[in-house]
């Protein structure tokens, strides 16, 4: 049956991206649960819990770089790996998702050795206070003691997912986030650890994950598998894996930019209540943005696999079935929150003030939601089609030249410090979502022209 499901090269391409599309945005949905549920609980921990939010939000920028290392392996990775496949190579697939295997588990422990050791000055920088730092090292000393758990569990997982068994990559993320559902209120309360039961938590529902995504890719259902000969890393397999990954792993990492410089501008301006309600506004665009991306890996194996196989039609009914989906769903979004604030924000906090202040800032910091339709769609079909360069300065665009900017230079034209400050996302995402989207209409025709004619020339060979 599995066989039947996902069929990349000759299934109806309407019905593959169904078939796909919802397991992957019910996986990253469920995969949201895993940085959402800590920061719920911890945000009702009585009397203390806008602080220990605020310094669970100042270890933000940590979680997120090593999430977005795994990034960089796996959807680099997995996008080669599903175009070899397509081409029928699945020998050199297979080295690659050994070579991707072995540098998981080296940065998992590098990531561990690096932020241990320099974490207090480090979360300081993030925006830590005297009021905050307890709570931020007692969630990150647990957190980055199980990194190799994070690499392996999300990186590898993008390795089912691209094959089409996008059902199997949603059982790893919900098997985890049900294990750290569970261990949350127990750890948190029951036991009384408060932010380190949080963190201990989430590493053993990712260590469980690992386990589950390792124990697929050795089996014998899976058409990539782990084989012993491939493990040993080679440059030669990994430096393409790696400028393909560049853009996810930038698009990823680049938000602890993004959180540092939030966390230190909001410090200046308005203090600890700021820095909680990014927070908040982060951990609710955190989610939407995971459903995002969860539509476009959906779309991505049928991408990627039909333009390796030279079926350019069923790319192209693909991408405009993706682009339509995530416009839709975008400006949804855009509209539920907008509309309804103060329904996202009560999930995280109760103090009045705290949502008071939440809520303004949400309906500032989603203002141009409804453009992140064409940023995702058209930027991760770049990413299928093997386009690094074009992914790399679009991952870039949105938050290194527009957003990090804009945090630090709008200040200085609005009396508003803090709205200014929150003012820079809708600015950043409009400009980002314009630009992304008028590239790719122009380049698209020209990749798709370019691989008629090696297809060709190779008919002809």
């Amino acid at each position: 049956m599995a066989k039947r499901t996902n069929d990349l090269g000759r299934d109806s391409v309407g019905k593959l991206l169904v078939r796909l599309a919802v397991p992957t945005v019910t996986a990253q949905l469920v995969n949201a649960l895993y940085n959402i549920v800590d920061r719920i609980y911890i945000g009702h921990i009585e009397e203390v819990g806008d602080l220990a939010l605020t310094g669970l939000g100042v270890c933000f920028p940590v979680i997120l770089f090593v999430s977005a290392l795994s990034a960089l392996v796996g959807m680099g990775g997995a996008s080669r790996a599903v175009v070899r496949m397509g081409e029928g190579s699945e020998e050199r697939a297979n080295a690659i998702l050994g070579s991707c295997t072995t540098l998981l588990t080296v940065l998992g422990l590098a990531a561990t050795v690096v932020f241990l050791a320099v974490q207090e000055p480090m979360l300081y920088l993030f925006g830590a206070t005297e009021e905050t730092i307890g709570y931020a090292m007692d969630y990150m000393t647990i957190y980055l003691l199980g990194s190799i758990f994070v690499e392996l569990s999300l990186g590898l997982n993008y390795f089912i997912t691209a094959q089409g068994f996008s059902t199997m990559g949603m059982m790893t993320v919900l098997i985890g986030a049900v294990i750290n559902i569970v261990l949350d209120p127990v750890f948190i309360f029951a036991f009384d650890m408060g932010v380190r039961g949080a963190a201990l938590a989430t590493i053993t529902a990712q260590a469980v994950s690992a386990v589950w995504v390792v124990w697929f890719l050795v089996g014998k259902r899976t058409k990539l598998r782990i084989l012993r000969r491939f493990l040993r890393p080679r440059w030669s397999i990994l430096a393409p894996v790696l400028a393909l990954g560049l853009s996810p792993f930038i698009m990823q990492a680049t938000e602890s930019l993004v959180n540092i410089s939030f966390n230190a501008s909001l410090k200046a301006y308005g203090g600890n209540p700021a820095v909680g309600a990014m927070t908040i506004c982060s951990s609710v665009m955190q989610v939407f943005s995971l459903l995002f991306q969860g539509l476009s890996q959906g779309a991505q194996p049928i991408v990627g696999f039909n333009y390796g196989s030279g079926q350019l039609d069923r790319v192209k009914a693909a991408f405009r079935l993706l682009f339509i989906s995530s416009l839709v769903f975008s400006c949804a979004s855009f509209a539920a929150l907008e509309l309804l604030p103060g329904v996202f924000v009560s999930l995280f906090n109760d103090k009045p003030e705290l949502v008071e202040i939440g809520v303004w800032a949400l309906r500032i910091y989603v203002g141009c939601m409804f453009m992140l339709g064409i940023q995702f769609s058209c930027q991760q079909t770049f990413v299928a089609l093997g386009q690094a360069r074009i992914s790399l300065f679009l991952a870039l665009l949105r938050k290194i030249i527009l957003l990090i900017p804009l945090i630090f230079i709008l200040p200085h034209f609005f009396a508003d410090k803090v709205f200014a400050v929150f003012l820079a996302e809708p600015v950043a995402d409009f400009l980002a979502a314009a630009t992304t989207g008028t590239l790719f209409f122009w380049r698209f025709p020209k990749i798709l022209e370019k691989r008629q004619l090696e297809l060709a020339e190779q008919k002809t060979m």
